[in-house]
């Protein structure tokens, strides 16, 4: 799979955002521009470029790209890779950033000064912008950023911290200083190359001058790279970049220049692979202790964090904290949020209540009751559990807890054919499947990376969550178990896990079957533990609620209007009693028609039609069940969900429709079913294949359909009903 085409930029000056994974780039560039993109504690976030408008001064504005992070630009993950193609189009374009904000980790900065330094290969301004000072202390002579400025050769080297908002006007400042007034890095590569390695990269270098109009310090550059990895290479040959197309000759050319200098450097004992490594690392040992190399010591109170760590990645005590957080977490959806979900309730109510005392009796009351306010407030009554759940997560990810738990988890992963990095994607999925599907572009390897993808909507998202919460709130007593927990809480708590044990269980199986292309190592940097930040916790918390409210606004409030028509007409003119019309009805006679199929499964026809129109939407079963009972109750008064799916009975025995064990039934079938049409999109540009997601909608359909069928016809057997 290549890599997306470079981001078009709109006309203007414009700057480049460039940094180590988990910097703090990201919460720079939501400074600079004012947008809300998602920063987290926790390497790889940002897997995609971001372009956003910043205001510097009355004066000026420009445009503002985030790149993902990168270790350097010898690109080995895809969200490397992106990278990678981005520097090339600005080389091989009209299009290039007038300046280049590097972001450097302040607590490590030899590390980031890497990228920093390869940064200015390019003859582009760049700024070294020391983040997160407010996370260290400088002991005996700190670093000058004057002399750093100097013996790097940036245009400006200044401190600043994007987590406390301080240091940023400056930035600013110096943004426009550079803009005006250029001040490009040194021409000649700042490292010495010895006789022998210049000697052999020599041709390599000419070839990069004379094709592509390199300037001296790049080619060099380039030249080192490409001795170390394909992928450098292979980023040449498989460019998606219009001045990067080799002919035939060009591709001949550069191969046997790349091996024929691999091979002279290796008849001398020079190790490609590490050679440009070993070189800018060395150079960067003289440039910090000629600076003033800063001694970073973190904060009193930072320091427990290994000693937390010695308990939180223990190999057994680990995971088993684990499991109580989620459990945790699980728990308190239902417990804390039954209160804010009694008010919204009775909101819905009365609002619809009074939409009915005002409003003529017609088709329009008709419609905005039962089909508008029935199915739109169903949904909304389940925001605080979604908040509750986005809360725990981003708790999760900024404090920093999330990278133990990938390392924890590491071993378990690879013996499921899965990846380290693995873990931070799936987790992510707790929340929505596509960000997750996304962020699997860290992982290196194609095979653990499409296996990540496959199983991801395994796990519980929460467009899950309002469905799960109906059935048990509807029919799971509110009781406790073994007197610690709550059986409403531990039901939702099996669900997740259930999911969750298969994803796993199927990334083994799949593991075998996909062929191997790539086999990559995890090696992660742990991050400081965090408090995590009361803004950028609401923050997220309230874009997350937002999407809910305005996906019910759109494409719930579009599925249950058309719903409505469908289980409102056509009218009869002659009614029976003990018919309700909305039998005869077109959604009525499309839910009879499909109902022979999942009639095993405990399922009547209502619940079939919500399996149909949930496909765009998990969370549309709860609002078609919502507007097909509104409808069916005739517009009388407002029906509660819960109430009606409790009281339901079949008009032929009299008996109830519903039991817990038809509920469960119903959650273990969303646990595994294949219902979200966006999921699938994304898959599809993921994967550049639809042989993929249409893979995912046949094994996920079947699993659901196989394993409601065992739920409901075991529990029969074992008499319950």
């Amino acid at each position: 799979m290549t890599p997306a085409s470079p981001m078009k930029k709109q006309t203007g000056e414009w700057v480049a955002l460039m940094g180590n994974p988990n910097s703090g780039k990201t919460a720079l560039f939501n400074l600079l521009t004012g947008l809300n993109q998602k920063v987290s504690n926790y390497p790889g976030i940002t897997v995609e470029r971001k372009m956003g408008r910043a205001v510097l001064n009355d004066q000026c504005q420009v445009q503002v790209l985030d790149l993902p992070g990168t270790y350097s630009l010898t690109p080995e993950s895809f969200d490397e890779r992106i990278v990678s193609e981005e520097i090339l189009s600005w080389l091989h374009g009209p299009d290039r950033p007038r300046v280049i904000i590097s972001v450097v980790d302040a607590s490590n900065l030899e590390r980031n000064l890497y990228l920093t330094s390869q940064l200015l290969d390019l003859n582009i301004p760049v700024i070294a912008a020391l983040n997160m000072m407010d996370l260290v202390k400088q002991n005996g002579n700190p670093v000058a950023p004057e002399k750093l400025c100097e013996e790097l050769g940036t245009a400006e080297v200044l401190h600043m911290s994007a987590r406390k908002n301080w240091g940023v006007e400056e930035l600013k400042e110096v943004i426009v200083r550079v803009i005006n007034e250029p001040v490009h890095g040194k021409p000649d590569l700042p490292f010495a190359l010895s006789g022998p390695v210049r000697s052999f990269l020599a041709d390599l270098t000419e070839f990069f001058k004379k094709e592509f109009g390199y300037n001296p310090r790049f080619a060099w550059a380039q030249a080192l790279r490409i001795i170390t990895r394909d992928s450098v290479l292979d980023g040449y040959l498989h460019s998606q970049v219009s001045g990067v197309k080799l002919d035939d000759k060009q591709i001949k050319d550069l191969q046997e220049l790349r091996d024929t200098s691999i091979s002279n450097l290796k008849s001398q004992g020079i190790q490609p692979q590490t050679l440009e490594a070993t070189l800018r690392y060395r150079w960067l040992d003289s440039v910090l202790k000629k600076a003033g190399k800063l001694k970073v010591e973190i904060l009193d109170r930072l320091t427990p964090s290994e000693k937390a760590d010695k308990i939180l990645t223990h190999p057994f005590l680990g995971p088993v904290i684990f499991i109580g957080l989620l459990t945790f977490m699980f728990q308190s959806i239902f417990t804390w949020a039954t209160v804010p979900m009694g008010w919204i309730t009775r909101g819905v109510a009365v609002f619809g209540e009074w939409i009915l005392d005002v409003l003529p009796t017609g088709t329009l009351r008709d419609l905005i009751v039962e089909g508008i306010i029935g199915g739109v407030g169903a949904i909304l009554i389940f925001l605080p559990q979604i908040m509750i759940l986005v809360f725990f997560m981003t708790l999760l990810e900024d404090s920093g807890y999330m990278a133990r738990v990938a390392f924890m988890l590491d071993r378990l992963m690879t013996k499921m054919g899965l990846h380290g990095r693995s873990v931070f994607p799936m987790m992510t999925g707790y929340a929505c499947a596509i960000p997750g599907i996304m962020a699997t572009r860290t992982i290196e390897s194609w095979k653990e990376r499409l296996v990540t993808i496959l199983v991801l909507p395994l796990m519980s998202c929460s467009a899950r969550l309002p469905v799960y919460a109906l059935m048990i709130g509807a029919f799971i007593p509110h009781k406790k178990v073994l007197g610690l927990f709550d059986a409403q809480g531990l039901t939702l708590v099996i669900m997740y896990l259930m999911g969750t044990v298969t994803a796993l269980v199927l990334a083994k199986i799949f593991s075998y079957f996909i062929h191997q292309k790539g086999q990559s190592s995890f090696i992660m940097e742990m991050p400081p533990y965090r408090l995590p930040l009361t803004r950028s916790v609401l923050r997220q918390v309230i874009l997350r609620s937002k999407l809910f409210v305005i996906n019910a606004g759109k494409i719930i409030m579009a599925i249950s209007i058309v719903l409505w028509f469908l289980a409102s007409y056509p009218k009869l003119e002659k009614t029976n009693e003990n018919i309700n019309p909305i039998h005869h009805s077109y959604a009525g006679k499309i839910g009879h028609a499909i109902e022979p199929f999942i009639k095993p499964l405990g399922f009547d026809w209502k619940i079939g039609i919500g399996l149909i129109t949930s496909f765009a939407a998990r969370e549309v079963m709860v609002s078609t069940l919502a507007t097909i009972y509104n409808v069916e109750a005739g517009g009388k008064d407002v029906v509660l969900l819960t109430e009606a799916l409790q009281e339901d009975k079949d008009p032929k025995t009299g008996e109830l429709l519903y039991s817990p064990l038809v509920a469960l039934s119903l959650m273990v079938f969303f646990v595994y079913a294949a219902q979200c049409m966006a999921t699938f999109a994304i898959v599809r540009n993921e994967t550049n294949s639809w042989k993929w997601p249409f893979f995912m909608i046949f094994y996920m359909t079947a699993l659901a359909y196989l394993a409601s069928l065992c739920v409901y016809q075991g529990g029969q057997l074992l008499g319950f009903s």
